[in-house]
């Protein structure tokens, strides 16, 4: 049972990467990256030592599969932690001031466990005691989840011998998660992997066992209906069922983001309302058949599957739109916890500037070396290290990760474009094409705005817990969504949590849209810089392509000016006007 009606997500290789220690007691699901294994065998060290608990190191040894080997040994311990602390919070006095105590503050004000807090602080004797041990039966902790990002799948070498597909990263990561001791949830995100996905069948913790129980579950982070059913449909192909669908807005997120052709967060969702049914009894009557033929187990009925949604949520009045109108089991709030140093990882500077920023600090770049838009904070300090790299004649990074080499542009051998090895051979390239000083600059601009992700994400880690440096110079990324311009200054758990559930307000309402207008809005710029050539591909700037993405964002307006009170939108009526008068 889900004591909370939101979730943190997953935010870059750092920042939620022993959230699960810090929040699951509570009842807080959260969700840890798990593609950076050095980071990972460092966090456990550190916890490890923190806790008293023996640390063998897993040194980097690809043969000896040390990247799933350091992926288990982590989340063994972070479940670990995560129990013994919910064991000690149960055992706690129902006082104020004990975790107990705070547990059942934070709940949303109509969980009936809470409510059942209340009846207690009114009772007296019998029926006071009575109500304590009802208390006690009724806490739940929070789900450790896990995430990989599927296109993140590099292959791995020793010397010039290419390893077997196994050791790709996000096969060795699955394969990490899959033989540890977590009973939670894969989050998978960044689109279809169909080798991957059929990976997952080697593993029995992802299929349902006698009594329809799957300890190992499958959530798919996806951009629309279509997606959630083709995936849901190779993956039922093969035994495995997804037990949740998490859509995230395509550009109101921290992150990557992966744009739709103009398709809006509202329109999507109410799909998902009308045809969630429809999906499961599809998606049931292949995974029957599948497990039949499979020989294994075949329940009376379908397994549970849950909706969620992210992207750029900001009020109570939205969290509670999205859970009441289009039934959602849990709504996703992930930049704002940037502000809560008990809940993320980040370092005092980069904390203080994001607390600073407002709507033009916080934009879509081209960092990614993935050439996937990719949100970031103006000023973060990666990119003066990277200007400074520039200036001393040795362009981009050292690349002591790798996760991110996909680019053959000059090499047999996929290297990453944020790369040292890469961005000097661009540059040079560059320089011998004959191109004006303004072109030559500009070309320049957009190269050295790649960054090093493997490193920048993983810095504020290395920061805070005083890890062992990555490199000589490492400079922090950062990803929040553009919702965070609404929010400033450091935050408790409890400030953050009061506000989700309209006990408190910490945002800005001054100049702050609507979630779904902001989306709107992001999504008409992005099309002009699709047009201008910033983003995307010739296919994308095709006159036809152009219409679709237009006549979906006047469709989009369309839905929500039906919806106009029921939604709250009246004060963005006129805008919204205009986008659905758009000319296709």
């Amino acid at each position: 049972m889900t004591q909370h009606t939101f979730h943190i997500p997953v935010m870059g290789t750092a920042f939620t990467v022993d959230t699960p220690v810090k929040v699951a007691k509570y009842g807080i699901n959260s969700v840890v990256s798990i593609v950076d294994d050095a980071l990972m065998e460092q966090m456990r060290s550190y916890w490890a030592r923190l806790r008293g608990r023996e640390y063998v190191p897993i040194a980097k040894d690809l043969r000896a599969d040390s990247r799933a080997r350091r992926t288990t040994a982590y989340l063994n311990l972070l479940s670990e932690l995560a129990a013994e602390d919910f064991a000690a919070l149960k055992r706690a006095p129902l006082q104020e001031g004990s975790d107990l105590w705070r547990y059942l503050e934070l709940l949303p004000t109509a969980a009936p466990l809470r409510q059942l807090w209340r009846r207690w602080r009114e009772s007296a004797g019998a029926e006071r005691q009575e109500l304590e041990g009802e208390i006690r039966a009724g806490l739940e902790p929070g789900r450790l989840e896990v995430n990989i990002m599927t296109k993140v799948d590099k292959p791995n070498f020793v010397g010039r011998e290419q390893l077997p597909v196994e050791y790709n990263d996000a096969h060795a990561a699955l394969r990490g998660f899959a033989q540890s001791l977590v009973e939670g949830a894969l989050v998978l995100s960044a689109g279809f992997n169909a080798r991957l996905y059929s990976y997952m069948a080697s593993f029995s913790g992802f299929f349902a066992d006698e009594a329809g129980r799957i300890s190992k579950q499958i959530t798919l982070k996806v951009s629309d209906y279509r997606s959630a059913l083709t995936q849901g449909k190779f993956l039922a192909k093969k035994g495995l069922w997804v037990s949740e669908y998490r859509v995230e807005s395509g550009l109101n997120c921290g992150g990557h983001a992966f744009a739709t052709q103009g398709l809006l967060m509202g329109p999507i969702l109410e799909e998902f309302r009308q045809k969630k049914d429809e999906l499961v009894g599809q998606l049931f009557e292949v995974y029957t058949r599948a497990l039949k033929k499979l020989g294994k187990p075949v329940p009376a009925q379908p397994p549970q599957v849950r909706l969620t949604a992210q992207g750029g949520v900001g009020t109570a009045a939205e969290h509670n739109l999205l859970l009441d109108y289009y039934r959602l089991d849990s709504v996703g709030w992930g930049s704002p916890f940037l502000l809560v140093p008990e809940v993320s990882v980040v370092d005092e500077r980069t904390r203080a500037d994001l607390s600073r920023a407002g709507e033009d600090d916080l934009y879509l770049s081209g960092a990614s070396p993935l050439g996937v838009p990719f949100n970031v904070m103006r000023g973060a300090s990666i990119e003066a290290l990277n200007r400074k790299w520039y200036e001393e004649g040795h362009p981009g990074s050292p690349c002591p990760k790798g996760h991110l080499e996909f680019n053959t542009e000059f090499t047999e051998r996929p290297i990453c474009t944020a790369s040292r090895n890469y961005q000097y051979r661009k540059i040079k390239q560059l320089k011998s094409l004959g191109l004006s000083a303004e072109e030559l600059e500009r070309e320049i601009a957009k190269l050295l705005e790649k960054q090093c992700l493997c490193t920048g994400l993983a810095e504020p880690a290395h920061l805070e817990y005083h890890l062992e440096p990555q490199m000589k110079e490492t400079g922090v990324a950062v990803c929040p969504g553009p919702n965070l311009a609404y929010f400033s200054g450091r935050r408790t758990l409890e400030e953050t949590v009061d506000h989700i559930y309209g006990r408190a307000s910490i945002a800005s309402e001054e100049n702050r849209p609507h979630m779904f207008v902001k989306e709107l809005r992001l999504y008409a710029d992005y099309l002009r810089r699709v047009i201008a050539g910033e983003f995307g591909g010739e296919r994308e700037r095709t006159p036809d392509a152009v219409a679709a993405f237009r006549a979906n964002l006047a469709a989009g307006a369309r839905y929500y000016l039906e919806r106009l009170s029921q939604f709250g939108l009246e004060p963005w009526k006129d805008e919204l006007e205009s986008y659905a008068a758009q000319p296709s």
